[in-house]
């Protein structure tokens, strides 16, 4: 699903008027009995809805909500704020049409700010939509703090009042939505963490957009969904054998942490890899071999720590990096890798922080390779930044330098590519915040590209199934106790519900 900017949101509303051919008026109708169907589906009818409405656009489609859930038998309040300002052509067509059915309250300053809004009331907020540009001042900060501060649930029209979908949002007013019904697509701004305050939850309702401007139009940023994920995974056939899906290399683990070492090597088996080895320190040798009965293990000379690395060039895919540790041998080992190995590899964890202590060894990398850094590792690559549109332009800037893909893990995993696209994960939940849950990635994403998915279709597989793994353990075990292996052990259920 693309993710359009203000302007394209604006041009695809405009082609699908001249194209459909629709009036703008009728195509607000449509979307706002999109939002209401969206709406009865999440809520039991029986609680009041006040709908607090804007003068332009977002107002009209307040107002046609109101409308329509009033006929539909809902106790409905609609209030229009500063209907002195200037109005859009289709608010005032549905003011008309609303006041012909009930009588609408209107809001010019704080004394009219009266209402009695109850815990179990429910506020429909359309006061501004997408096009915002500047600041909420005035009697509508006001408002806007009223209804913050009400106890009700607050549900917003396409996009929480206040909130800039493509920029920082000034400080200032804000609502912040328990639920946005947005129109046709998600928003970018939904997708950063540090607008988490302003929407606990958002749905996608379609609005029957021209598909012709949808397919044709080109977008930087990409929610990606279960049905385009089902059309990269491969059939496997009758007469296929283990050499055909992949030889992989793990290169993980140190003393103390060759869990790290377990936990990505049997992901990487479980994710469907051909012949796993798992290359470790000699203390991780008894570990690897009981815990993995099918994972090969190479042992590296030391003891504790990694300093080299095996014949490499039978393997398809190498991953290194989780629990490693940061010795000055394994420096070593890491330049020994890049230099000799010139496929794409996934690197995580400590390899990262090797690498930004060692910025030179970014032009070393094999073009293709895959980093899975968390955000406090994508800071000591990149340094500071200001705000998550900062961070996001700082990973786009790094793939394209160095023709990498960067997996940033969050909420909404961000995929970005040497093209300069942008790919969000719609899966995943706060249970898999927990130790492990990387490394189990970087097993899956290393068995992916070891079976011959690009680097791009290993990236998006990898975290697409990741998360929706977490989804299944979610409903069984609950947030507090999802652990790293559970993301292992529900893996087939993952691989079964896409392919449904």
């Amino acid at each position: 699903m693309k993710i359009f900017n203000v302007d394209q949101i604006r041009r695809a509303d405009q082609y699908t008027i001249e194209h459909e051919p629709i009036k703008s008026i009728d195509l607000m109708e449509r979307a706002s009995i999109a939002f209401v169907e969206w709406f009865e589906s999440e809520f039991e009818p029986g609680r009041k809805v006040f709908v607090f409405c804007g003068t332009g656009n977002n107002g009209g489609d307040g107002l046609a909500i109101a409308r329509i859930l009033g006929k539909k038998n809902w106790e409905v309040v609609a209030i229009s704020v500063c209907r002195s300002a200037k109005q859009s052509p289709d608010f005032t067509i549905n003011y008309h049409k609303l006041a012909e059915v009930q009588e609408l309250s209107n809001i010019e300053n704080s004394d009219d700010l009266l209402f009695d809004v109850h815990e179990s009331d429910i506020i429909i907020d359309a006061i501004f939509g997408s096009g915002l540009t500047r600041a909420i001042e005035g009697i509508y900060a006001e408002t806007i703090d009223f209804i913050n501060k009400s106890r009700a649930t607050i549900v917003s029209v396409d996009v929480p009042s206040g909130l800039f979908i493509d920029d920082v949002s000034p400080k200032g007013a804000i609502i912040k939505a328990d639920l946005v019904i947005t129109f046709q697509q998600p928003k970018l701004a939904f997708l950063l963490s540090e607008n988490s305050a302003y929407l606990k939850d958002w749905v996608v309702a379609d609005i029957g957009l021209h598909p012709d401007f949808l397919h044709e139009t080109d977008a930087n940023y990409i929610y990606i969904e279960k049905p385009f994920i089902k059309s990269l995974l491969r059939k496997r056939t009758r007469f296929e054998h283990k050499g055909n899906f992949g030889r992989a290399l793990i290169i993980a683990g140190s003393h103390g942490k060759m869990g790290a070492a377990v936990l990505s090597a049997k992901a990487c088996v479980k994710t469907g890899a051909g012949l796993v080895t798992a290359h470790v320190p000699g203390c991780g040798y008894q570990i690897m071999q009981t815990s993995i009965p099918e994972v090969m293990v190479s042992v590296d000379y030391n003891k504790k720590f990694l300093t080299g690395i095996p014949d490499i060039s039978e393997y398809d895919s190498i991953g290194v990096g989780p629990g490693i540790d940061k010795n000055i041998e394994t420096y070593e080992m890491i330049t020994q890798l890049l230099t000799n190995y010139k496929k794409p590899i996934v690197l995580d964890a400590d390899a990262l922080n090797i690498i930004a202590k060692e910025p030179s060894m970014m032009k070393m990398l094999p073009a293709g390779s895959i980093l899975t850094p968390h955000p406090g590792e994508f800071r000591r690559m990149v340094g500071f930044w200001n705000d998550d549109f900062e961070r996001l332009e700082q990973q786009i800037i790094i793939s394209k330098e160095y023709n990498v893909y960067i997996v940033l893990k969050g909420g909404h995993t961000s995929i970005s590519t040497p093209e300069g696209k942008v790919y969000f994960n719609s899966t995943g939940n706060p249970g898999m915040a927990t130790g492990g849950s990387g490394d189990v990635l970087t097993g899956m994403i290393t068995s992916l590209l070891g079976q011959g998915y690009s680097s791009l279709h290993a990236a998006l597989l990898g975290v697409f199934l990741h998360g929706l793994s977490g989804d299944v353990a979610l409903d069984l075990l609950g947030e507090e106790s999802l652990s790293a292996s559970d993301l292992i052990n529900y893996l087939p259920q993952a691989f079964m519900e896409i392919k449904e």
